[in-house]
């Protein structure tokens, strides 16, 4: 049921400049851009038995006179595993290897202690991700890279479908695609398609044939077919290339051994619909209000549109509190789907998010309706859940409400979890879901969300088959994958595979049990191993050991899914074994990385690729092209706010440093920074400890959220210790602290580094970086916080203000009378500052940037009472009503 967008790649090839585009000149060399010639590039794909093998290769030369910087991009499928890269200069190749993600940490953070470093970045899409490579090229230089990644094809609505998006950015003098599929079931259709080429011109650049189990599918537009017209010299080359096929089904199910290991795939046709009956738990909280509500009411217009006559179903609906549509379930006749849509359509959004109790009262409907008999005997239950946000009324844990729901489904029947939009937590959601038999999907908010939720429904519309069970005879295999399914949909495809004891066997049988609409099935399949054998001989397209390598990706798949739920000793044995096969088979999964050495600066350089999960999405801003960096601070003045909170002002003509606190309620908002001539804004809310210590003398406050905005740009970043959200626009992005990302655009870059700091850069003058301070999740007073370090505002104006950017600019003060204070280790002074005389206290602060648990000692002269008498007028002044 996992998605069956199997994007084999999305190719873009830039020379040193934004993933943008960059300007193109009529006059300039054909298929060179700033003075780098991309002259092949070459997507090989080849296909057994569902199991996908890629590699990228593109070739390039500098034709300048100077060096260049190459970048190399590719988009590939989330359900994808990357399986090696090599880059070749001049002839000489370094290649990457898989490490524990850990021991690939440790080597790219020497790397990067030792200089700036170039890096790759796999930031996810809605169905891609990124891969990201850089690298310097000589005048005259060559340069080849290779990306390998393997994947097993999902069938999804009766097809397997290859969804390539294709941008070189420039006139390529040999491109091509190349699809070999071979299928021993045979191949019954396979068609392609371009949206970036007329019909006419696909026609002449495309061939596509299939005879038996074979098939091929090739593209290859010459020069004059790329260009976007006659005389152009940019490419139309941009856009979707898709390959779609299916197999032939004379027997439901295909058994294939090699080298002793087997495949088992399984889909029937022809079999009857098991009649359904589907409960529909929908969030109708305020956050729902407009777009996200119409969409979802569009859609489940058109699902009840789709109901057949058997089916029951109901609605329930949850905000603050829960309504539902009808007490029991109810037959889906032509009078009860109109009055379900007259419901649908005066639903309306209201109040909070209560999805605990929306989903027990959908669960206990469905129990109560196979208890009592109000549905057939011989029919499934199924509970869909849509919400658009986290719990924040009634029992809002999501480990409890995970609990709950797991004992009141008690494994009886499937739960799929809708989450629509970024804000909310997608991996409790995917969580609750898997356990229980079914699975999570992030709906995207954008203008085709209701036909995202429609094409779901669809996935789940037909069970064929329920309680699924594939077996095999005692004592033969070992190391199986899943072989227990509670559903069989029409259009999918159950997929087994394992080892053989004994690879001198003569015969192999395989046995697969499910209840259908009017009775139960068992569907035999035997395989004559000699037969088998002799079949092989003739399949020229495979790569040798594909069904050891696609029983490899499967039990991984299956063993990081399992984790999600797991705990404890369980959960590190699941994380070993994981483990283990991502080494032995070189396969980047959550647990690796690819370790890249390259030459850099003629020196060798380490990058480094991860895996990224589910979580918060990023926008298209994010899958622009990335370096990952580690912050290095940079020896200018800094100024910062930190702890409780401390403000501290590095004076780099004293080589000394003035420090002063704020004392206001929780809640507040101040003004740090405000430029009216760049735009640029941050300001920061105060939070207090748990449980809001009222004692002004005695209680800590801190930052607990820092607005970051830009007018100029239309861009704004809220963040929190939990998240970090950006707007572009009404465009929104949101990152998890447990997110490695950099986000770059026009003027601007944002790197996230994973539970440790976010370095902010507009432009080259500006730079901030943000702390996170994590505390221990029980503490009975504490709680995270933040940090805010100005390292670089030597571009920001001479207007700037606020209650560290009034001191951008330089400005003086003196000590004198340094005498012994109340505390025998903390004299007090005089100072003349501002042409203020004030009594100030000799002390010190930490500097977190570079250690965020012990952090670096700086001295500095406290001025007391809010900083009366250093900062312009009183701290209340620089008090404002909201963080934008």
């Amino acid at each position: 049921m996992a998605s069956a967008w199997w994007p084999c790649l999305i190719l873009a090839l830039l020379s040193g400049l934004a993933a943008s585009g960059f300007l193109r000149s009529p006059s300039r060399p054909l298929g060179v851009s700033n003075g780098i010639e991309v002259y092949s590039t070459k997507i090989s794909c080849k296909v057994t038995s569902r199991f996908a093998h890629n590699v990228v290769t593109t070739r390039a030369v500098n034709r300048a006179d100077t060096a260049k910087e190459v970048s190399f991009d590719v988009e590939l499928p989330k359900t994808a595993f990357i399986t090696n890269f090599t880059l070749t200069i001049d002839g000489v190749t370094y290649p990457g290897n898989v490490k524990e993600k850990e021991v690939a940490k440790k080597q790219y953070e020497k790397a990067v202690s030792q200089g700036k470093t170039a890096g790759l970045v796999k930031a996810s899409g809605r169905k891609l991700e990124k891969f990201t490579v850089s690298v310097n090229v000589a005048a005259g230089s060559k340069v080849t890279f290779e990306l390998t990644y393997e994947e097993l094809l999902k069938r999804h609505k009766g097809k397997y479908e290859m969804y390539l998006k294709v941008q070189p950015k420039q006139l390529v003098k040999h491109f091509e695609i190349e699809a070999d599929i071979y299928e021993p079931q045979g191949i019954s259709t396979l068609d392609a398609e371009a949206s970036f080429i007329t019909n006419d011109l696909l026609g002449s650049a495309l061939t596509k044939s299939f005879s038996g189990k074979k098939g091929r599918v090739s593209f290859k537009p010459s020069l004059d077919q790329q260009r976007s017209c006659p005389t152009c010299t940019d490419s139309l080359l941009n856009g979707d290339f898709i390959i779609t096929y299916d197999v032939n089904r004379e027997s439901p199910a295909n058994v294939q051994i090699v080298n002793g290991y087997f495949v088992h795939f399984f889909a029937p046709q022809g079999l009857p619909v098991v009649p359904k009956n589907v409960v529909f738990v929908i969030d109708v909280s305020g956050s729902m209000h407009g777009r996200k509500m119409e969409q979802t009411k569009d859609a489940l217009l058109k699902i009840l549109g789709d109901m057949k006559g058997e089916d029951y179903l109901n609605f329930i609906l949850f905000s603050g509190d829960v309504i539902t549509w009808k007490d029991d379930l109810v037959q889906a006749t032509p009078e009860n789907i109109e009055e379900a849509r007259t419901f649908v359509k005066n639903i309306h959004d209201r109040g909070l998010t209560n999805i605990n109790d929306g989903l027990l009262r959908g669960i206990s409907m469905l129990n109560r309706a196979r208890e009592e008999h109000r549905v057939p005997e011989r029919s499934t239950s199924i509970i869909i859940m849509l919400t658009d946000g986290d719990a924040n009324v009634g029992e809002s844990r999501p480990e409890k409400i995970q609990e709950n729901v797991r004992n009141a489904i008690g494994g009886k029947f499937p739960l799929y979890n809708l989450g629509f939009g970024n804000n909310l937590n997608y991996n409790f959601l995917e969580s609750m879901a898997l356990e229980n038999h079914g699975l999570a999907r992030r709906i995207y908010e954008d203008s085709d969300a209701n036909l995202q939720l429609q094409g779901f429904y669809e996935e789940v519309a037909n069970p064929l088959l329920t309680g699924v069970e594939v077996e095999y005879p005692e004592n033969t295999i070992q190391d199986l994958t899943q072989n227990a399914y509670q559903h069989f949909y029409d259009g999918s495809e159950i997929v087994v595979a394992g080892r053989l004891l004994d690879k001198d066997m003569n015969n192999f049988k395989a046995d697969v049990k499910g209840h259908g609409a009017t009775n139960d099935l068992t569907f035999t399949e035997e395989v004559d191993m000699k037969e088998m054998e002799k079949a092989l001989k003739e399949q020229d397209y495979i790569f040798g050991n594909y069904i050891e390598r696609l029983w490899a990706y499967l039990t991984i798949e299956q063993l990081l899914e399992k984790r999600k739920n797991a705990h404890g000793e369980e959960k590190e044995k699941l994380t070993a074994q994981a483990l283990d096969l991502s080494l032995k088979y070189h396969f980047v999964t959550p647990l690796t990385s690819m370790v890249v050495t390259k030459p850099e600066d003629n020196e060798d350089q380490t990058a480094i690729a991860d895996k990224p999960g589910e979580g918060p999405v990023d926008t298209e801003a994010a899958r622009s092209m990335a370096y990952l960096t580690s912050y290095q601070p940079p020896q200018n003045p800094y100024y910062y706010v930190d702890g409780d909170p401390h403000f501290i002002i590095q004076v780099p003509q004293k080589d000394d440093a003035i420090c002063f606190n704020i004392d206001e309620d929780p809640g507040t908002v101040l003004r740090l920074i405000q430029d009216p001539i760049t735009g640029l804004t941050v300001n920061g809310q105060i939070i207090g400890e748990k449980g809001g210590n009222s004692n002004s003398k005695t209680r800590k406050t801190y930052f607990g959220k820092l607005g970051i905005a830009n007018a100029h740009m239309d861009f704004r970043m809220e963040v929190t210790p939990e998240k970090i959200a950006l707007w572009n626009g009404a465009a929104q992005s949101t990152f998890t602290w447990l997110d490695t990302v950099t986000i770059t655009q026009d003027g601007l870059s944002v790197t996230i580094n994973r539970k440790k700091n976010m370095v902010i850069s507009f432009g080259d003058g500006v730079t901030f970086v943000v702390v996170l301070h994590q505390v221990w999740k029980k503490h009975p007073v504490h709680q995270d916080f933040l940090g805010f370090y100005v390292v670089d505002s030597h571009r920001m104006s001479a207007q700037t203000h606020g209650l560290l950017g009034q001191f951008f600019q330089p400005f003086d003060f003196k000590v004198s009378d340094i005498h012994p204070g109340s505390d025998p280790t903390k004299p007090d002074a005089t100072m003349v500052v501002k042409n203020h005389r004030l009594t100030v206290t000799r002390g010190s602060q930490k500097d977190y940037r570079k250690d965020v648990n012990i952090g670096t000692k700086v001295a500095c002269w406290f001025v007391h009472n809010n900083g009366q008498g250093l900062i312009d007028g009183v701290h209340s002044d620089y008090i404002i009503p909201d963080l934008f």
